[in-house]
């Protein structure tokens, strides 16, 4: 029943996404306006709804150049590159969901991950010269039953006639959060030009989270092959994660690309293994070393659409962790 409601709940914002892009007129500004919702789900992967076992984030990015010159200039730090740039306001709101082995049980379970929640905002900025991308974002939120995730779940679940989870009760204390994150990636560093007559490239990115919530440093690549790749860095993820890029540069054909990746983080926190920051709550012990690998497909298409798949697989995150886990991604971007 459980992966019934993962069903039911993707298929949902997925809808919703439509929704939107058929709506899109009204948010539509001069030359450049996108907006994607990812949807992450661990019924993609290895089917169990445990751990990190759903995140739904919607972003928007404002047109290219949509920034004041003295705000870029400014801001000009954060690009490594010294070549012109365009710029880009991004907003977004999203909400992560985490659980342990078994929602069935209503008792404190120790030796795995308690339930938590974080619901939050976001507000950043990318620089991007058609190679290289440079990014800055701030999440604001709410860490505990702020973030609503039992509300959620739980009314989800009584949709569909789906038994309750028990263990909400057991979940981390309210508590602010604020995270302040930068990556930067350098696009078309390529092996070789041309694959069997197809484009391929290759994009080494270096970033990393300073705050209560998350702190880590990360660095990894991605693989990219496909027809005409297409002006992206990959599709969009939820931290921690890959990185991709919120905006693409579509066209008016069908082009499509295979990818594949890995990451690697060195985590200082992490909230919802370590438990509240200032009050007392259930807390495993992580690990100072987490991976990420990734494999997916992407298409454009109707000259202003992004579709993409990701599997990912990451390794374990704290001790007496059973199997490492398992999960999709799915992100659809409209361009205005």
């Amino acid at each position: 029943m459980a992966a019934m409601y993962d069903s039911l709940s993707v298929r949902g914002a997925l809808a919703a996404a439509l929704l939107v892009v058929v709506s899109g007129p009204a948010w539509a500004a001069p030359d450049g306006w996108a907006m994607n919702l990812t949807v992450e789900n661990d019924l993609f992967g290895s089917g169990l709804d445990r751990h990190y076992t759903n995140g739904m984030l919607f972003t928007a990015f404002s047109p290219k150049g949509d920034i004041p010159d003295f705000v870029h200039d400014k801001a000009s730090w954060l690009s490594p590159f010294k070549t012109k740039s365009d710029s880009r306001w991004s907003w977004g709101i999203g909400q992560n969901m985490f659980t342990p082995e078994d929602i069935s049980v209503k008792e404190r379970q120790n030796h795995t991950r308690p339930y938590a929640g974080w619901l939050y905002g976001s507000l950043g900025m990318v620089n991007e010269d058609g190679r290289h991308l440079s990014s800055v974002e701030a999440n604001f939120g709410m860490v505990g039953p702020a973030s609503l995730a039992r509300q959620t779940q739980t009314i989800w679940h009584k949709l569909i006639s789906s038994p309750r989870p028990q263990g909400w009760a057991n979940q981390l204390e309210n508590e602010p959060g604020l995270v302040l994150s930068y990556e930067y990636k350098y696009r078309n560093i390529k092996p070789i030009d041309s694959l069997f007559g197809y484009g391929v490239d290759l994009t080494p990115h270096v970033g990393g989270s300073v705050g209560n919530v998350y702190t880590y440093g990360a660095t990894g690549v991605t693989f990219r092959f496909g027809n005409d790749l297409p002006g992206d860095y990959g599709p969009p993820r939820i931290r921690p994660s890959l990185g991709g890029s919120g905006f693409f540069t579509p066209n008016d054909k069908f082009d499509w690309y295979l990818f594949v990746g890995a990451e690697g983080r060195a985590i200082a926190r992490n909230i919802f293994l370590d438990g509240n920051t200032f009050s007392g709550s259930q807390r495993v012990n992580k690990k100072h070393l987490v991976g990420d690998a990734q494999a997916g497909i992407a298409f454009m298409a109707l000259e202003k659409m992004r579709m993409s798949f990701s599997w990912v697989y990451r390794t374990r995150e704290f001790d007496h962790q059973g199997d490492p886990d398992v999960f999709g991604a799915f992100n659809l971007s409209y361009a205005f």
